[in-house]
C-alpha cells in the first residue's frame, strides 16, 4: 500500500485531498504545518493556525488517520518572511505564496514526508498532473490547470520541479470547488462550510503595512502625481538594428523625476506601496482615482497617476534574468536565438493574454500582444500552451 502524506491546513480543500486518497486505497497519514509563531512581529490578534491546526486534527480523528503538527516556523521565517522583508526594501514585490510552495511545502515539507516513509506528498490545490514517457524513455511529469477554471492554482505552483512534481499529487484539481464542498458534506467533515482562509500561505490574516512596518520603519515621503501627456510617454520609438535591442527598450520601466508631476500628498513609505495600487494614497480632489505608477525607494517618492487607463501602468514586454528563469518542462527550455508562443499571465486570477517568449543570452523577454497593467518587479510571470504550466520566472 502507497503511503501518502497530506499538508492538512484545515480547510476543506485539504481534508476532501485526505478523504479522497484514502477512498482511493492509500494509507494516509495528515500532517498540519506550524509556519508561524513569531511574536516579535505581531500580525493580528486573532490566531489562526491553532483553530486551523484543531480542525485539521478533528478532520484526521473522523478519517481515522494519524496526525501530528511539524513546527516550520525557522525555515519560514528564512526562506520566506526575511526574503519578504529583502524585497519590499529593494522596492520589488515579492509573491509569499509562490515562495511558499517551493521552498516550505514541496521542499522542507516534502523531505519530512519522505523521511516518514512517504511515496507521495497531497495538498489541496486545484491543479491537475499528468505523465508521459518521451522518445528517451524517461517520465516527463506535467502542471496543468485545475478543472475549476474560477480556483484554478496552478499559478502558485509556477516554481515546482520536475523532482517535485514526481512525488506530488492533487486530487481536487479534478473537482469544483461546489463538488468538494458538497463531498466533505457527505463525508460528515467540519470543514464542509468553512470559508476559504485569506492571506500568507499558511500564515492566516495579514495587513500587509503593518506587518512590513514591523521591520521597515516608517519614513515619510511625497506622492508625485505624473500627468498623462508626459512627453516620456510619446517620445518617438527608435529604429533598432535587432529585435533584442526593440524588446530591451519596451520593457525598460518608465523613469520619473520629482519635477515631471506635482506634489499632490504624502505618504509613510515608497515601500509599502506597490505599483497599480490604489488604497492608501489618501488623496483626494481627482475626477478618477489616484494609482501608483512607480516607487522609488531612494528617493522616497511614490509617483501617481489619475485613472486606471493611465499610460504610466502600461507596458507590452517584461524581462527575467537567466538566474530568475525556470522552466517545469525543462525539456521545453528555449535557447538563446529561439522564441515560443504562449499564453500567460503576470498575477494570480488573472485571465491567460497571448504572448511570445523571446530567449536571449542573459535571460527572457515575455513580448504580450496586448499592453499589461501594472506589471511589477519580483512578482511571477507564468507561461502556458493550452492547460499545461510549462514555467516561471521573476520579473525583472
Amino acid at each position: 500500500m502507497k503511503r501518502v502524506i497530506v499538508g492538512l491546513s484545515g480547510g476543506v480543500d485539504s481534508s476532501v485531498t485526505a478523504y479522497l486518497l484514502q477512498q482511493q486505497g492509500y494509507e494516509v497519514i495528515g500532517l498540519f504545518m506550524k509556519n508561524w509563531h513569531d511574536d516579535s512581529v505581531t500580525i493580528s490578534n486573532e490566531c489562526p493556525w491553532l483553530e486551523d491546526s484543531n480542525d485539521a486534527m478533528l478532520v484526521a480523528e473522523k478519517l481515522g488517520i494519524p496526525f501530528q503538527v511539524v513546527d516550520l516556523s525557522e525555515q519560514y521565517k528564512e526562506r520566506i518572511v526575511d526574503y519578504m522583508f529583502n524585497e519590499y526594501e529593494k522596492g520589488r514585490t515579492p509573491n509569499p505564496d509562490v515562495l511558499c510552495n517551493r521552498e516550505i511545502k514541496f521542499d522542507v515539507f516534502m523531505k519530512i514526508a519522505l523521511d516518514l516513509g512517504a511515496d507521495y506528498v497531497a495538498t489541496g490545490h486545484y491543479c491537475r498532473k499528468s505523465e508521459f514517457i518521451n522518445k528517451e524513455g524517461e517520465t516527463i511529469y506535467q502542471l496543468k490547470a485545475g478543472v475549476d477554471i474560477n480556483k484554478d492554482q496552478s499559478y502558485f505552483l509556477c516554481q515546482l520541479s520536475q523532482e517535485q512534481l514526481s512525488k506530488a499529487l492533487f486530487p481536487v484539481g479534478e473537482l469544483t470547488k461546489p463538488e468538494v464542498r458538497e463531498i466533505a458534506a457527505e463525508a460528515d467533515l467540519i470543514t464542509a462550510e468553512k470559508k476559504d482562509s485569506q492571506g500568507l500561505c499558511f500564515i492566516g490574516k495579514v495587513r500587509l503595512p503593518e506587518f512590513l512596518q514591523q521591520k521597515l520603519a516608517p519614513k515619510e515621503g511625497e506622492i508625485v502625481q505624473i500627468p498623462n501627456d508626459l512627453p516620456l510617454y510619446v517620445e518617438k520609438i527608435p529604429e533598432f538594428s535587432t529585435l533584442e535591442e526593440e524588446l530591451a527598450f519596451k520593457a525598460k520601466k518608465f523613469v520619473y523625476a520629482k519635477e515631471d508631476g506635482k506634489v499632490v500628498g504624502k505618504h509613510s513609505g515608497a515601500h509599502y506601496f506597490t505599483k497599480g495600487q490604489r488604497k492608501g494614497l489618501a488623496v483626494g480632489g481627482t475626477k478618477e482615482p489616484l494609482f501608483v505608477i512607480e516607487t522609488d525607494v531612494d528617493t522616497n517618492i511614490i509617483y501617481a497617476g489619475e485613472g486606471k487607463m493611465h499610460k504610466g501602468l502600461y507596458r507590452n514586454v517584461l524581462f527575467v534574468s537567466n538566474e530568475e528563469l525556470h522552466w517545469i518542462r525543462e525539456d521545453l527550455a528555449l535557447k538563446t536565438g529561439e522564441s515560443m508562443v504562449i499564453e500567460a499571465r503576470i498575477r494570480y486570477r488573472q485571465a491567460l493574454e497571448k504572448a511570445t517568449l523571446h530567449k536571449v543570452e542573459s535571460g527572457l523577454y515575455v513580448a504580450f500582444e496586448n499592453a499589461q497593467s501594472a506589471i511589477t518587479e519580483g512578482q511571477f510571470v507564468a507561461w502556458y500552451k493550452e492547460e499545461e504550466l510549462l514555467g516561471s520566472g521573476v520579473i525583472a
